[in-house]
């Protein structure tokens, strides 16, 4: 007869219905070609992109010590492990027991089952020794109830895989940026120190001429403010350097190791700009990020299958084989042995609207995930625009701004000479020297700019697809 059921339900269940929707993916809510398109090199491993030696070292030592990666990593083996907890639902749950029962019955009870009679009046006192194996509430999962769950178990699992990897990429660009921002402070700061040095050694000269009575209290004026404005230019570029370093620390996740590689300088970074960004389609492929919101996706339907089998009927068995004897010795006889199976069935008849509840909300959360998985595409799509417009004007711009730094110097160097021959006044050598100050600043900053935007546009490529093993 236990068989006769097995064999049913086996039967039964490839030829369920299905509950689980079908998934149809959105189509992706952009459009098919970025609007400006450019030829370029294919995106590298991480290394071939920024060949810095000494970032390399810094991004190295994060992969391995970062906090946000090492727990987007401990999330994914959580999310591997529910899986086999979610497993473990649809297989049998056997267990071995023995025990032994030491009991005394009234005679009037024992000698109703015994036939002992008023003779057994001063009860009965015995103790049972029992062994068995049991299977215990074994659901046969006839409508895929438990299928959905492992289902969605899986998809979450894989998210998680991609959140590792979109994790990673983003912790690179963070080390990254921060690396170009802490060369941007210090070269601000030997600038600003260069500077200084200048204008106090132009105050030197204010000073004594002024004492010679040869230039007005102005020039002097003038002198001062510039070596004072130096200063606290300084103050202000020591501030950024230590704030830069700070930052810098946090991304890698470690202190700074103090045998770095010496650094190269922020116009000598040798990080590629010019990468090829393909068609809007390729991201579909690339970045983590959107297949992660595809599996949520998937696993979020595979939620509604499971809310809708919970509607139907349950069959679920339970069975026992085992020994009982009164005496151990002659417990594992033949005629001491015992089973027993039941198979039972379950509908659920009223549950106060928990069932539809748990099916509205597996709805809402599914039409969440469509919405989450076209919004990364988007995000996506307008990163990756963003990132072809700086490659497109950065290059121009940096070689203007180079320009306006050697026209600067040219009027800086010709307003010295001018203004020692007697033939201009000291503002204006002092505003042609603000002005060569104010150019070299802005060109470090433009210069800054282009190595970010050639690093946003590296992660919203989708990075490298290499993937170390976390420590």
């Amino acid at each position: 007869m236990i068989m006769r059921s097995l064999a049913l339900a086996l039967m039964l269940t490839p030829t369920a219905c299905a509950m689980t929707p079908k998934l149809t993916l959105p189509a992706a809510p952009v459009a098919p070609a970025y609007r400006v398109a450019l030829d370029g090199e294919a995106v590298p491993e991480w290394r071939g992109m920024f060949g810095d030696p000494r970032l390399q070292r810094l991004i190295a030592l994060a992969l391995s010590d970062n906090r946000d990666l090492r727990i987007a990593a401990l999330n994914a083996e959580a999310a591997r492990a529910q899986i086999r907890v979610t497993r473990a639902q649809g297989l049998p749950n056997v267990g071995l027991d023995g025990a032994y029962t030491h009991q005394r019955q009234p005679g009037t009870v024992a000698g109703a089952g015994v036939g002992l009679g008023n003779a057994a009046s001063s009860g009965v006192t015995f103790g049972q020794f029992t062994a068995q194996a049991a299977l215990t509430s074994f659901e046969i999962d006839l409508f895929g109830r438990l299928r959905a769950q492992n289902s969605a178990a899986t998809e979450r699992y894989l998210a998680s895989r991609e959140g590792q990897r979109a994790a990673r990429i983003t912790v690179i660009g963070a080390v990254a940026d921060a690396y170009i921002a802490e060369r941007l402070a210090e070269e601000q700061l030997h600038l600003t120190e260069a500077t200084l040095a200048d204008w106090q050694g132009s105050l030197a000269i204010a000073r004594k001429l002024h004492s010679a009575g040869q230039s007005s209290g102005v020039d002097l004026a003038q002198a001062e403010g510039l070596a004072r404005q130096a200063l606290a230019d300084l103050a202000q570029r020591e501030r950024e350097r230590e704030q830069a370093t700070n930052a810098l620390t946090l991304a890698v996740g470690a202190p700074l190791p103090s045998n770095l590689p010496q650094g190269m300088g922020l116009m000598q970074q040798p990080i590629r700009t010019s990468l090829a960004a393909g068609t809007p389609s390729d991201l579909l492929l690339r970045r983590p990020d959107i297949a992660q919101a595809e599996h949520d996706l998937r696993a979020a339907n595979a939620d509604i299958g499971a809310a809708r089998a919970a509607f139907l009927p349950r069959l679920s068995l339970t069975g026992a084989f085992g020994f009982a004897s009164l005496a151990l010795q002659s417990l594992f006889t033949a005629g001491n042995r015992s089973w027993s199976y039941t198979p039972a069935i379950s509908l659920p008849i009223f549950r106060g609207g928990e069932l539809r509840g748990n099916l509205d909300i597996a709805r809402l959360r599914s039409s969440i995930a469509v919405a989450t998985y076209e919004r990364s595409i988007q995000t996506a799509f307008r990163e990756v625009a963003d990132g072809l417009a700086g490659r497109a004007t950065f290059a121009s711009q940096l070689t203007e701004q180079r320009a306006v730094v050697e026209q600067a110097g040219r009027r800086a160097a010709l307003a010295r000479l001018s203004y020692r021959a007697g033939m201009t006044s000291r503002l204006e050598l002092l505003d042609a020297q603000r002005t060569a100050y104010s150019a070299q600043q802005v060109l470090l900053t433009v210069r800054r700019d282009e190595l970010t935007s050639a690093t946003a546009l590296y992660r919203a490529l989708g990075g490298d697809t290499m993937m170390d093993t976390p420590k």
